[in-house]
């Protein structure tokens, strides 16, 4: 017999736990899942197109962050739990392998890995409570209540085809999407609030950063991939890695210098943890990870045609992938910290500008100007915040000595 008291994690003293190795290993799929969710808005650069990476992008993101959810009250360290983890990462790289055709003829294998991976956490989760955590057993039922709503949706969608199969899956992610801010509500079981989310804050902090790591790796491996494959470098050619490199660079800076640990640092030690853990990292980290993947698309068009006519559609990826990371990044430091970085303000207006004169200039052009912007706000901000993030360094090593 499995004894499920020790199934469940020991937070330590400051409310934090730590990232484990079979957490790490289980986030290698979602490095697949990005890198097919960036080819397939490349090959798709059409609103169709971006409808439905968008959808698929947020099924990807959802799996994941339930999971890590889960994995803040289940130990990773327990043979159980590893199993769980296991059985995830084997659907899951269907799910992502699916990706290419998931509104094809792969619709169904998408369907069944997703709701697999939704359902089957949320039923390991309800036994590995049960009788020993009363609040998150009763929360897990109203999550499974959720998804076994939206599952029927998701199977129905894979049996589908074109556009009922996308209004069936819209209908269940908005149903998904929906629920943890009504409390995942259930006739009977009545909803959760805040306090009943006792989550080690640190944790799902640490866990957001290292995906927003994964999409930036990502967008440096398909850089770096895409530059091999030219077959006379060039000094524009080379102008376009650095491009590249230096977008990705500062879209670090700006996220993980101040940002990362100084929202950790709060919620960790936030009287509601979970409620801030809902907006700031389930729900805004979407639009800094879907920036990155815009990015992603914009290097590899740069390098393969660095010059020359472009249409609306490319400034408009050029242009956006960045504003989509600043805008979410800007939202989130919004919510953790409690004010709008003005860095992050104008950052936003220079590339509305740089959109509106995109057609007057290359696409090289564009996207050095846009990675001038990222340096722009990475730059600034680290210099206006200097004092700020000298006197929350000094907060947080007293809080832990």
């Amino acid at each position: 017999m499995i004894d499920r008291t020790r199934l469940l994690r020991a937070h330590t003293d400051d409310g934090n736990a730590k990232v484990t190795f079979v957490e790490l290993f289980f986030d290698l799929v979602f490095v697949f899942a990005v890198t097919q969710l960036s080819h397939l808005l490349l090959h798709a650069l059409n609103p169709g197109g971006a409808a439905q990476t968008l959808l698929l992008l947020l099924a990807v993101w959802w799996v994941w962050i339930f999971t890590s959810w889960a994995t803040n009250w289940l130990d990773p360290e327990r043979t159980a739990v590893r199993l769980m983890l296991f059985g995830l990462m084997i659907a899951g790289v269907i799910l992502a392998a699916s990706i290419p055709k998931a509104f094809d003829e792969r619709g169904l294998w998408f369907a069944g890995a997703y709701v697999s991976m939704q359902l089957g956490r949320a039923l390991f989760a309800l036994w590995a409570v049960r009788g020993h955590s009363p609040d998150n057993f009763r929360n897990f039922q109203r999550i499974a209540a959720w998804l076994a709503l939206s599952a029927v949706l998701w199977i129905a969608g894979g049996f589908a085809e074109g556009q009922t199969r996308f209004a069936l899956w819209a209908t269940a992610m908005v149903i998904e999407f929906v629920s943890p801010s009504l409390g995942f509500w259930t006739p009977g079981l009545g909803r959760s609030t805040a306090q009943d989310w006792d989550i080690a804050g640190g944790h799902i902090a640490e866990r957001c950063g290292l995906f927003v790591i994964i999409a930036l790796g990502e967008s440096v491996l398909l850089t770096g991939a895409t530059f091999s494959q030219i077959e006379t470098w060039s000094a524009l050619s080379l102008a376009g890695l650095a491009v590249n490199l230096v977008g990705s660079i500062a879209m670090w800076w700006i996220y993980f210098n101040i940002g990362a640990e100084r929202a950790s640092h709060r919620i960790s030690t936030s009287d509601t943890p979970g409620q801030l853990g809902r907006l700031a990292y389930t729900y805004l980290h979407i639009i800094v990870v879907a920036g990155i993947i815009v990015t992603a698309v914009a290097d590899e068009i740069i390098l393969k045609h660095p010059v020359g006519h472009h249409d609306l559609t490319t400034a408009l990826v050029l242009t956006g992938g960045p504003a989509l990371f600043i805008g979410g990044c800007l939202l989130f430091k919004w919510a953790t910290a409690g004010w709008p970085p003005l860095s992050h303000l104008v950052g936003l207006g220079l590339l509305a500008g740089l959109f509106l004169a995109a057609s007057h200039l290359s696409a090289i052009a564009v996207a050095a100007a846009a990675a001038s912007v990222l340096v722009i706000v990475a730059a600034w901000e680290t210099r206006s915040l200097a004092g700020v993030q000298a006197e929350e360094a000094v907060e947080v090593h007293g809080a832990h000595g």
